[in-house]
């Protein structure tokens, strides 16, 4: 289990809200984690255009009209990019100079759409997709054997995915919810130094800016941290960590069938199921891979935890926890997609849901936490001559978003830079926690 445990995607950091002044409580976390601070030096703010326009979309299905979470909003010609919330709502922030674009939205099992943001000027512009019949598998010119075509996939990594370093900035939010009510909420915008696929280096992250708000009365006698920010989501990144689902030696636990082939951007898309194996008892995962059929890139993975072994899935995911309660994980979906241009695949976009029930000792009740991690990349380009950050100014893996990070008050906080539309029950999270807070002070 070391190939998976050393992952802290799989992490989450549980302690012992010790009942002493607030300002010592608020004293003692900081000190035990490193934190992100809440802004930046001006000197280290990217070029940002001096003026901007924002474009707002709801995309849905033609035929029910229901939203279509997770589509890839791409401004043509550049390498802007956002993606539509669960409520398939979409903000762009565009320069004043790139005022009469287009966006391309992508969307499995879809036609492309394109529209002019000339057309977005109404406030959530509803935008409409049209689903694409599912057909057979077609896969007779490659194999059969489906396990074979995840091992082609595999094999083609340097081929298909960045042999360069790239520069990325992307958006990063993380939620946690105690029950059905939100009790923190956080966001960052961050600096990506990518390294090439190719590469074993870590990838290295620098904060620009940052946000958060906790309501401790919501969490009881036991404060819940989520150890490892935007790294949670870089991790994710199959191709570039194989290790967490397909090493060669890992890829010989799961079962692999063909399921009905899709489209993408007027591609075929193969589907393939994978599980692990019925003689396997570790928490393993099964899922779906989405591989393009022209190359074998990997567009697309989304896939669950076993977590029937509640013990071992478990200890993949806490730390630390109190000594009168057993805490076990009741669910952990994932999905990772990859944005495709000039014959290259990049990471583009990463969510982690995650599910943790606790029990307590002598007590009637047990106490469910919620979390969702999600990332995504909002421009990019070729590094160059560019170099990473310096190491004082890199986040660490084991980074927990600060407490004292601010600015929910602010509407314009974020200014220039794009970000993940928050859906509304999220704002309706942050204007309670607000007035909550504000009451306290």
């Amino acid at each position: 289990m070391y190939y998976i445990l050393k992952f802290i995607v799989m992490r989450l950091y549980a302690i012992i809200k010790i009942k002493l002044p607030v300002f010592c409580v608020s004293v003692l976390f900081l000190s035990m984690s490193a934190g992100i601070q809440a802004y930046a030096q001006a000197s280290d703010m990217p070029e940002m255009p001096e003026s901007f326009n924002e474009f707002k979309g709801t995309v849905v299905d033609k035929a029910s009209g229901n939203p279509l979470p997770f589509t890839t909003i791409l401004l043509m010609g550049t390498n802007i990019s956002t993606v539509t919330n669960t409520e398939g709502e979409f903000s762009l922030k565009v320069s004043s100079l790139l005022k009469n674009g287009r966006i391309s939205l992508r969307y499995m099992g879809y036609k492309n759409r394109v529209v002019s943001l000339s057309e977005l000027l109404h406030e959530k512009t509803r935008i409409e997709m049209e689903a694409i019949a599912v057909e057979l598998p077609e896969v007779s010119v490659i194999s059969k054997d489906a396990k074979a075509l995840v091992e082609a996939m595999m094999d083609k990594k340097g081929e298909n995915y960045a042999n360069d370093e790239t520069q990325m900035t992307a958006f990063y939010r993380e939620t946690i919810k105690k029950n059905k009510t939100y009790a923190s909420l956080s966001e960052a915008v961050v600096d990506i130094y990518k390294q090439s696929y190719a590469s074993y280096k870590t990838d290295v992250v620098k904060m620009y800016k940052a946000r958060k708000r906790t309501d401790y009365s919501k969490v009881d006698t036991l404060v819940f941290k989520l150890m490892g920010g935007p790294f949670n989501s870089l991790y994710l990144d199959i191709m570039k960590n194989p290790s967490m689902i397909f090493t060669d030696e890992m890829i010989k636990n799961y079962e692999f069938s063909f399921d009905r082939s899709t489209r993408l951007d007027n591609r075929l898309i193969y589907v393939v199921d994978f599980i692990q194996s019925v003689n396997n008892n570790e928490p393993l995962y099964f899922g779906k891979l989405y591989i393009d059929a022209e190359n074998l890139a990997l567009k697309s993975a989304v896939f669950k935890l076993n977590i029937q072994d509640r013990e071992a899935s478990s200890r993949m995911f806490i730390i630390r926890k109190p000594l009168n309660a057993r805490v076990y994980p009741i669910e952990a979906n994932y999905r990772i997609d990859y944005i495709e241009r000039d014959g290259k695949w990049y990471y583009g976009y990463s969510r982690i849901e995650l599910g943790l029930r606790i029990n307590w000792k002598r007590r009637l009740f047990n106490t469910t936490y919620y979390s969702t991690i999600e990332m995504a990349v909002t421009d990019w380009e070729k590094a160059g001559t560019e170099k990473p950050a310096n190491r004082k100014d890199r986040l660490r893996p084991s980074v927990i978003v600060s407490d004292a990070a601010s600015g929910f008050n602010d509407p314009d906080f974020w200014g220039e830079f794009n970000v993940i539309e928050p859906e509304k029950s999220i704002e309706t999270a942050i204007k309670k926690i607000q007035k909550r807070l504000e009451k306290k002070e």
